[in-house]
């Protein structure tokens, strides 16, 4: 283990830690003053450079302070613990934003002084492991076995040119896995091409995807490539594929079909060749269904889907999620990054997420700039995190399954794993929903609670089609697990769920479940 540097030119001080320490089996290196230290630094290999930096405030031939601020130029995660006396409380606010890990008040109580010496050892450890992972750590974050399933199906589809349609919900970076599928594709060198259709007026998204001639309408003063044209040999993602206007659509497939369109405005027709990824976080079954969106678009797109887990579906990944976006915050705004406490991490990792890991991002940015302390207590997370009802149970979110056909459902009413596969043909989902004294007065079940906490969410992101989606979910999960039971005789699960023949063959065609 790296030694603790303590540095104070009162020797008793230094006297008094170091036998305090070595008796916790912690080793101690010591120094009286400033140039000692950066002195030090300048030779220290790696292996026996400080796990801690502990020093006092004033003394002769330096300040602490400045120390500080040589020593996190240098070792930007190294830990340091500023000594101080009482009237020196201001001093202690500068080494705050100076980046220091905490302050130790004069005179200090010896025990209390080494706990928190063991603490910032600890969080150091901690911190290093989280570094190394992070080093290592691809373009996408993910160890839940949800996420692992979608690094799968990027590497199944690396050499491929097929269509790809990436569903999930708002926030759960259907943006990164684009990325990811054209870093990873024979396209890798050519653009990359985002366009989030739901962002650009009606009247402009046109002229932005297609591009538009000089002339071709009131401020076109000059030639426009469009999106299609800037993507040729490459890939372009159209974010929120649902939202395009239906008139658009027809042009849309268009290009999907040959690879040819025309400019607003002109004559001539432009060749691309161009991967196109779509995405949603709509049901677009339902939406070709009501009307609002091409069936033969549709089935243009869908080609192979692939499902981005929702970020309460990968509980485990908030952990690495977390440390990863504190540092990046902390980057970006030019500070010292925060720590965060484990205790803060389960409360954090208890919250339900609606806005999923944009949210988790955000509120990582709010404590970077929020927190009073370098260390995320549970006291310091935004109110809508403390205000919250937990919605995971405790343990793994995925029960262990018992056998083929039944599987402990957590609550979740769309926890299905990321899979990719021919959009006609789903996978099965084996689970079962036990049945429970609900109906007799007994206390909220399970899957109630997570048909509670599910429609919470929907309602608080806005949405208007909250019993449409529900009900879907429902009497698809339900029929799908009816149908399992009875190895797909339809005749059979009818009669098990108490519904007519007709009635589960219709569901079937209605909720695409051939």
């Amino acid at each position: 283990m790296k030694p603790i540097w303590i540095v104070d030119d009162d020797q008793s001080i230094r006297f008094v830690l170091e036998k305090a320490l070595l008796r916790e089996g912690l080793p101690t290196r010591s120094f009286t003053n400033p140039r000692e230290v950066l002195a030090a630094l300048d030779i220290a290999t790696e292996g026996d450079g400080p796990q801690i930096l502990v020093s006092d405030i004033r003394m002769p031939g330096g300040s602490g302070l400045d120390l500080l601020e040589k020593v996190k130029a240098r070792l930007p995660g190294l830990p340091v613990i500023i000594m101080t006396a009482f009237s020196d409380l201001d001093s202690a606010v500068s080494a705050f934003q100076g980046g220091a890990f905490e302050y130790l008040p004069k005179p200090f109580d010896l025990h209390k002084a080494v706990e928190l010496i063991r603490r910032a050892v600890e969080e150091s450890q901690r911190e290093e492991v989280a570094e190394e992972r992070m080093a290592a750590a691809p373009e996408m974050l993910g160890q839940a076995p949800a996420m692992q399933d979608v690094f799968r199906a990027i590497g199944r589809l690396s050499q491929s040119m097929v269509t790809v349609m990436i569903t999930g919900e708002s926030g759960s970076g259907k943006e990164l896995v684009a990325r990811a599928l054209h870093k990873h594709s024979p396209r890798a060198n050519g653009p990359f091409i985002a366009i989030n259709t739901a962002a650009i007026p009606k009247d402009l998204l046109e002229s932005e995807l297609f591009g538009h001639e000089r002339g071709a309408f009131t401020g076109a003063q000059t030639l426009r490539r469009g999106r299609f044209e800037q993507a040729d040999g490459g890939t372009l993602f159209l974010d929120e594929i649902g939202d395009m206007p239906f008139d658009l659509q027809t042009r849309l497939l268009r290009v999907l079909s040959d690879g040819n369109f025309y400019r607003v405005g002109g004559h001539n027709a432009v060749k691309t060749n161009v991967r196109v990824i779509a995405a949603t976080h709509q049901d677009l079954e339902q939406r070709v269904k009501e009307g609002g969106f091409r069936e033969d678009l549709f089935h243009r797109l869908n080609v192979i889907r692939l499902r981005l887990p929702a970020l309460r579906e990968r509980r485990e990944d908030v952990f690495m999620l977390t440390r990863h976006f504190l540092q990046q915050s902390a980057k970006q705004l030019g500070v010292e990054p925060k720590r965060i406490s484990e205790a803060a991490l389960q409360q954090l990792s208890l919250f339900g997420f609606p806005g999923n890991v944009r949210q988790l991002e955000n509120i990582c940015h709010w404590l970077t700039v929020m927190a009073p302390a370098q260390v995320v207590e549970p006291k310091d997370l935004p109110p809508e995190v403390l205000g919250s009802t937990p919605v995971w149970k405790s343990g793994t979110q995925q029960a262990e399954k018992t056998d083929a056909s039944k599987q402990e459902w957590t609550g979740d009413v769309d926890s299905q794993p990321a899979v990719v596969h021919p959009p006609e043909s789903p996978a099965l989902p084996a689970q079962e929903v036990r049945a429970t004294g609900a109906e007799s007065g007994a206390l909220p079940s399970p899957w109630e609670t997570g048909l509670e906490a599910e429609a919470l969410a929907l309602l608080v992101s806005g949405r208007s089609d909250v019993w449409d989606v529900l009900t879907r979910r429902f009497e698809s999960r339900l029929i799908m697990t009816a149908l399992a039971n009875t190895h797909g005789r339809r005749i059979e699960a009818a009669h098990k769920l108490g519904i007519g023949r007709n009635t589960i063959t219709r569901k079937i065609q209605e909720l695409n479940l051939e």
